[in-house]
């Protein structure tokens, strides 16, 4: 450190140290990523709640307001949902971009597939309850956890706009 030129070595060690010190500390105590709360929405149910027509904008209020409580919103369509409210098929990359949701927050299930089997394991796998109407009689035997009070999240429109049932335990 005595010889000529040094001091500028450590004119750029002093302030590399202090950074690499801060980034540690930073990540060994920084904020922890945030899990996301998920719920999943029976789109081709939610698509009807108001005015008993297929519309976006229904389902973009209910994402909306889902939101603003705090939970991660993913919405699971038959595979017609895209002709319903566009006139034709419409992927997960689509109908993500309709709602304002990452595509991969969004599910199409293919042709001829049933959604209500891949949005059960889907709320399953994640943990999550389901905003639908929908009671899945149909499917109450491989998942009985629809019978559980507060699993599926009824809702609707009336006259004082959207409400949904989030308060019953889950």
């Amino acid at each position: 450190m005595m010889q000529p030129g040094s001091s500028d070595i450590l004119l750029l060690t002093g302030p590399c140290l202090l950074a690499s010190l801060f980034l540690l500390l930073r990540a060994l105590f920084g904020r922890k990523a945030v899990k996301p709360n998920w719920i999943l929405v029976d789109g081709s149910n939610v698509l009807y709640w108001r005015y008993n027509t297929p519309n976006l904008d229904t389902l973009r209020d209910v994402i909306g307001d889902l939101a603003a409580r705090g939970f991660t919103p993913a919405v699971v369509f038959d595979a017609n949902a895209g002709y319903l409210v566009a006139g034709k098929y419409q992927h997960h990359r689509a109908m993500g971009a309709l709602l304002g949701l990452p595509a991969d927050h969004v599910t199409v299930v293919p042709k001829g597939e049933p959604a209500d089997p891949v949005l059960l394991t889907a709320a399953r796998n994640l943990k999550a309850r389901i905003v639908t109407n929908d009671r899945y009689r149909d499917w109450a035997a491989p998942h009985p956890e629809v019978g559980t009070p507060g699993h599926l999240v009824k809702g609707g429109f009336n006259d004082k706009g959207l409400w949904l049932d989030l308060e019953t335990p889950s």
